[in-house]
């Protein structure tokens, strides 16, 4: 009777175990907490016509995630694009710091250099690697480590209303093809002054914002308009040229020209929307993933050059894991990351904008608008950041001179310099202070 008594004492107390500790016969892992941002992104899945942010997907994938891994909570906070800084740069070393980041690389790559963010080339398998175009991997490291998961990429460009063309009598530039178009700078100047001459008071030619560093990237493509190429070859600002001088003139006499909104120096980019979408707006700026707004017939073009060929910039989106101290926290966000490049369900929400997987472009590449027409023009990309380590102190230093350009407290000349400036004194402070995760 002995070995019987002993049987109903195991038994007993594994019931007990159970019944009093939740535990199961599986080895129990840790609870782990993981906080993952993403800013305010429009993102539209063609496999899923419910999402439309990026925050919508990404709450979509935790769950899954989280159903499959009962001991990891995933929450996520969608913070306002003006919320950069207090949302990511001032949780550093608090409860609040974010363990996941899904946004554009513009903003990301000055992370790395803060030595927080670490690399992932250990959840990068082979199938991974060959299903991402080596441009994008390339774009993602440092020093031969991979910082960020490049997941989407949106292509800027122009967006224009049709009938305020027409009614401008501007005929002649409407194109009734899905194509993206590109005008000649004199071609440029002849449309914004018809559409100045030919405007009911509460229409304006073209967006125009320098209230604070949103759309910023948009103003500095501008800046090249006349042959500037805005970089040295050491990624430094180099404004300050001839050309440079003269884009800044050509937005300073735009303005006078009432080519802008009234006072755009006070107005954001968020306003500019608002106009373009009422129809109050000729001129506005889009990419490849809102290319169709209620109502409007639009008609799309690259941004003015020299040469009449036309420029476009491309924001790359995707992931960041953050070091907050905690290994399993560091390890679980990782998989996290993991996850969604290994499942074919969630690589398909990258279909939309253009998908940084190649099998998911396949996919969809019937279903993708202007997919075609965004490849072909990728050849009229600029870089628009110079690959420098504190991009985030570059915004901030550059607006204020658009600023003071539009309001007329600087001339074009002073404009340059202090942009040549404060921004290469950002860049260098960002070298100076720059560290990685090892």
């Amino acid at each position: 009777m002995k070995p019987i008594r002993t049987w109903v004492y195991v038994f007993t107390l594994i019931f007990f175990c159970m019944l009093f500790t939740g535990c199961d016969l599986k080895k129990q892992e840790p609870d782990v907490y993981l906080s993952l941002k993403v800013p305010m992104l429009t993102q539209r899945a063609i496999s899923d016509p419910e999402i439309e942010s990026a925050g919508e997907f990404l709450e979509k994938a935790a769950e899954a995630y989280m159903e499959e891994h009962e001991n990891v909570t995933i929450d996520i906070t969608v913070f306002s694009l003006t919320e950069e800084e207090a949302s990511i740069t001032d949780c550093f070393d608090t409860e609040d710091a974010a363990d996941i980041l899904y946004e554009g690389y513009f903003n990301m790559a000055g992370y790395v250099h803060t030595g927080r963010v670490v690399p992932l080339d250990d959840i990068i398998t082979e199938n991974i690697k060959s299903d991402i175009p080596d441009s994008l991997w390339n774009m993602s490291k440092v020093n031969g480590k991979t910082y960020m998961m490049p997941y989407l990429s949106l292509q800027n460009i122009i967006v224009y209303n049709k009938a305020l063309f027409r009614q401008a009598g501007l005929n002649q530039f409407v194109s009734d093809q899905p194509e993206i178009q590109s005008w000649k700078l004199e071609e440029w100047e002849e449309i914004l002054d018809t559409l100045a001459k030919n405007r009911p008071d509460s229409v304006f030619p073209m967006i125009m914002f320098a209230k604070n560093e949103q759309g910023d990237t948009h103003i500095m493509t501008l800046l090249r308009s006349h042959g500037s190429k805005f970089f040295d070859k050491n990624g430094r600002f180099q404004v300050n040229t001839p050309e440079g001088v003269e884009a800044l003139s050509w937005i300073k006499e735009g303005y006078e020209k009432n080519w802008f909104p009234k006072r755009c120096e006070n107005l954001e980019m968020v306003d500019n929307v608002n106009l373009f979408s009422h129809g109050q707006l000729a001129i506005y700026i889009s990419n490849n993933t809102a290319l169709a707004f209620d109502g409007l017939d639009v008609g799309y073009s690259n941004f003015p050059s020299m040469d009449g060929k036309g420029m476009a910039t491309s924001f790359v989106t995707g992931f960041e894991v953050f070091d907050n101290g905690d290994p399993e926290k560091v390890e679980a966000a990782k998989d996290f990351v993991k996850f969604i490049y290994e499942t074919e369900q969630w690589l398909d929400y990258s279909a939309g904008g253009i998908p940084a997987s190649k099998k998911t472009t396949g996919k969809y590449q019937g279903d993708i608008s202007m997919l075609e027409d965004f490849y072909n023009n990728s050849a009229n990309v600029i870089d628009f950041t110079g690959n420098n380590p504190n991009w985030r102190g570059v915004r901030n230093a550059f607006w204020p001179h658009i600023h003071a350009l539009l309001e007329g407290s600087e001339t074009p000349e002073e404009a340059a310099a202090g942009i040549d400036e404060d921004c290469n004194r950002a860049i260098e402070e960002g070298y100076l202070s720059s560290k990685l995760h090892e």
